[in-house]
């Protein structure tokens, strides 16, 4: 017997996230059009699963998954000893995952949008010391920008390594949690549906 957990609308989140993260990647190198194109679809769809986050069915909502420190230590220690519960919507280690590759991509995207445009620099109201925009004039030192500084795409590439290093442990995690608990939790983003809860799961 099986359960809906997963709503049409997060599922269409989920793969279109997934879709334009592989073109941007892909296309990181090619041209910037497509590549500029893809962060700005991945940027409305981050927007959407902020709002939906809030408003969307009981599973899509940050306030069923997201849990506190203890919590997620707590899941952690039970893995580790092979006991950790089944959680019919995301696990606290799911939950930290999601949070975290929501603001890597975020932080992508914007010292992308920033690249896009040097007047857009200016629209911030201070930069921090550590960064300084990536097409700044050399000094007469031959060095770019302020001294030890990094330049707005060096970040640009560091989140973007942060975030695929992110996806490769989230798919390490749901291949893990696929086989403790004996289902398909990629299929289930697909059709939305997983296996209905035990006594002892999480619902």
């Amino acid at each position: 017997m099986t359960v809906r957990v997963w709503d049409p609308l997060l599922r269409l989140f989920h793969w279109g996230l997934v879709g334009a993260v592989a073109v941007a990647w892909l296309s990181s190198e090619e041209g910037q059009p497509l590549h500029q194109a893809a962060g700005y679809v991945a940027a409305g769809l981050i927007a959407f699963r902020l709002l939906w986050g809030f408003i969307g069915p009981r599973y899509a909502r940050f306030a069923q998954f997201i849990h506190g420190p203890a919590a997620v230590a707590g899941y952690l220690g039970a893995m580790l000893r092979g006991r950790e519960r089944r959680y019919l919507g995301h696990n606290p280690a799911g939950a930290v995952m999601i949070v975290a590759l929501l603001l890597s991509l975020s932080g992508t995207i914007f010292t992308g949008w920033l690249m896009a445009e040097p007047n857009r620099l200016a629209m911030l109201p201070t930069l921090p010391a550590a960064v300084s925009p990536a097409f700044a004039e050399e000094h007469e030192s031959g060095s770019r920008g302020a001294v030890g500084a990094v330049s707005v795409k060096d970040l640009h590439g560091a989140l973007a390594d942060l975030t695929l290093l992110l996806v490769a442990l989230h798919l390490v995690g749901v291949a893990f949690a696929s086989l403790r608990h004996n289902e398909n939790l990629a299929r289930a983003m697909v059709t939305g549906r997983k296996r209905a809860p035990d006594p002892d799961d999480v619902s």
